[in-house]
């Protein structure tokens, strides 16, 4: 299993489309997992037209009809492991010790958020903590995403762009 994953890409007020590399890229996934802070359903619709298969949550800075059609928690199970996905809130210095709570009773092997604009994809006490970083932020450090290859084991990576 290839899962595109992406977060924060502001639709809206930060770009108007997400970068044509990432959807070229995610034409070739399974499936596209979005953190949060699409801001506008359009990001559904554009995901949707190169992978059929979407999971998102909404994220702190989404507009009204996003949070309506998405949780703010999921929990996935994808070939014998689980997968957590959250946006997150508050100060990025306090974000995992947030997710690491919000999860605590579903114990995933993997936890993907977004938020803080920043890539991670780092192991913390037995669960991979991994955020793609923001598509298209131009105030972010870097512009990214992430894919996950879930096979045996899991394979993840966080591509710059």
């Amino acid at each position: 299993m290839k899962i595109g994953v992406i977060s924060d890409t502001h639709i809206a007020n930060k770009s108007e489309h997400i970068p044509g590399i990432i959807l070229d890229v995610f034409r070739h996934v399974d499936m596209v997992i979005h953190a949060g802070d699409m801001v506008d359903l359009r990001v559904i619709d554009e995901l949707k037209s190169v992978c059929p298969k979407i999971v998102a949550v909404a994220g702190n800075m989404d507009l009204e009809a996003v949070k309506k059609r998405y949780p703010e928690k999921e929990v996935l199970k994808i070939s014998g492991y689980k997968i957590g996905l959250m946006h997150g809130c508050g100060p990025a210095s306090n974000l995992t010790a947030l997710l690491k709570d919000a999860f605590k009773e579903d114990k995933p092997d993997i936890i993907v958020f977004g938020h803080s604009h920043k890539p991670m994809n780092e192991f913390i006490d037995g669960v991979l903590f991994f955020n793609p970083g923001s598509a298209n932020d131009f105030t972010a450090e870097c512009n990214s995403y992430g894919l996950i290859e879930i096979n045996e084991e899991i394979n993840a990576r966080i591509i710059k762009i």
